[in-house]
């Protein structure tokens, strides 16, 4: 990844690490509530909204390469149950680590004269620490993304709802349509327009008689 740039230190997810200072093995421990950034979910189906309290609990390491992020997210996340569709809310608990490499430093923390183009690619994968400031954000959100249920039911034996009225099926244990076999439907049709049909001529032969008896 390329490196952060004009990090504003007021972001309640970026954090200053110049009290941790540089020497290997210094730890520094902080918790924070923060605002949860927008997009921290999995889109039409459940996240946390933008805006709620997320805790932080986090764990400074200062190591030879850069400053050791690992850590804890709790936070509250809201969607619906995949199966009969009514509003959810579940507690999610994220754990992260993540290294914030040294900019252009060595072991030592001596810089590095490197030609472009060298060791391009492992500089994609890795994150950096800027005038001793780093972002959480991309990392927090990959971590909370990950917690995340795939699809979220609001209880585990949630029967869902009736394939054929709709009716959310918790509510009604008992609820049922009586089954009709479709390879008979037919013929029941054809069953009762005989018994209208068989109305008819009896209605037809019983007014013939009358006038038989009347003459």
């Amino acid at each position: 990844m390329a490196h952060n740039a004009r990090l504003d230190h007021r972001n309640p997810l970026v954090f200053d690490t110049h009290e941790l200072g540089r020497r290997p093995g210094a730890l520094q421990r902080l918790t924070r509530t923060v605002p949860t950034p927008r997009d921290f979910g999995l889109v039409g189906v459940i996240g946390v909204p933008e805006g709620a309290p997320m805790e932080l609990e986090l764990r400074l390491e200062s190591v030879m390469e850069g400053v050791l992020v690992t850590g804890t997210a709790r936070a509250t996340a809201k969607g619906e149950c995949v199966r009969c569709l009514e509003p959810l809310q579940l507690d999610v608990e994220a754990d992260f680590q993540e290294m914030f490499s040294y900019p252009d430093a060595d072991d030592r923390g001596r810089v590095q004269h490197t030609e472009p183009g060298d060791d391009a690619e492992d500089d994609e994968d890795r994150l950096f620490l800027e005038d001793g400031l780093f972002d959480l954000e991309a990392v927090l959100r990959d971590a909370v993304v990950l917690a995340l249920p795939m699809q979220p039911v609001c209880q585990e034996d949630c029967p869902g709802l009736c394939p054929q009225c709709g009716a959310r099926l918790a509510d009604d244990p008992d609820h049922h349509h009586d089954a009709v076999d479709i390879r008979w439907a037919a013929l029941q049709g054809f069953a009762g327009s005989l018994r209208d049909g068989d109305k008819d001529d009896t209605s037809g032969a019983e007014a013939g008689v009358d006038e038989k008896q009347e003459k």
